[in-house]
């Protein structure tokens, strides 16, 4: 955890911050269980909780860019609160989980909840075994946090860090493991009947497009965060039907 502490894993906090952009996306890479939809009156206001790291908390471009805040202001029909994040750049999955144990939203459940983690646990070398057993856990504890409604539950997959700048030309060692990584949330997430979205297929395009890349040549930029969220965006309608 040397270099990459200070920017992959910088210090941020654990906070709900504000974020919003442009783009588009086709949506060829989702994973989508059963339809089962709750109706939801246009004037209903939605609650969204996002859970993850440094790609979460949108390091290195304002809160209003986050992916989370681009969701909740893109959603049309629908108001959504400001997110609640729990997440922290560096933080790997054992340690999102430690977080949200101690954080206060314990009791509290939200119309929608996003998850994405693991490049930390991929970086620092964690066993393939102990992500799998943690990203369950984290995973159940998300669904919980949808009031027990599975199909209120997004799991984004972890983007490949490996075709920045800042990977110096790593991606054959590292492109390769993130897809391991990837194997198993969506192995997991299909088991648990959550919806998957694949969005590594997006960052692996800042290999030849750098305006997708933040300033810090690691983290995406706005730009991205919103080729995300167009991915996003039909999916969590489908669950609010009006």
């Amino acid at each position: 955890m040397k270099a990459i502490v200070l920017i992959l894993f910088s210090i941020s906090t654990l906070s709900a911050c504000s974020k919003k952009t442009d783009p588009m996306f086709s949506n060829t890479n989702t994973t989508t269980p059963p339809a089962t939809t709750t109706p939801v009156a246009a004037t209903d206001t939605l609650s969204y909780l996002a859970l993850g790291d440094s790609y979460t908390i949108g390091q290195s471009v304002t809160a209003q860019e986050s992916f989370p805040y681009q969701l909740a202001a893109q959603i049309p029909g629908f108001k959504v609160k400001e997110p609640v994040i729990i997440a922290r750049t560096g933080w790997t999955t054992g340690q999102l989980i430690q977080a949200i144990k101690s954080s206060d939203i314990n009791g509290k459940t939200y119309n929608f909840v996003t998850l994405l983690i693991g490049v930390n646990d991929q970086y620092s070398g964690n066993s393939k075994d102990d992500y799998r057993l943690k990203f369950v856990d984290v995973l159940n504890t998300a669904i919980k946090f949808a009031n027990g409604n599975k199909n209120h539950v997004f799991v984004l997959s972890i983007p490949d860090y490996g075709v920045t700048p800042f990977a110096n030309g790593n991606d054959a060692i590292i492109g390769p493991e993130i897809d391991q990584f990837n194997a198993i949330n969506l192995e997991e997430s299909n088991k648990a009947g959550v919806t998957y979205i694949n969005i590594t297929p997006i960052s692996k395009l800042a290999a030849n497009d750098l305006t997708l890349v933040a300033n810090d040549g690691l983290h995406p930029s706005a730009k991205m965060y919103n080729m995300w969220v167009q991915q996003l965006v039909p999916q969590v309608l489908k669950v609010f039907k009006k």
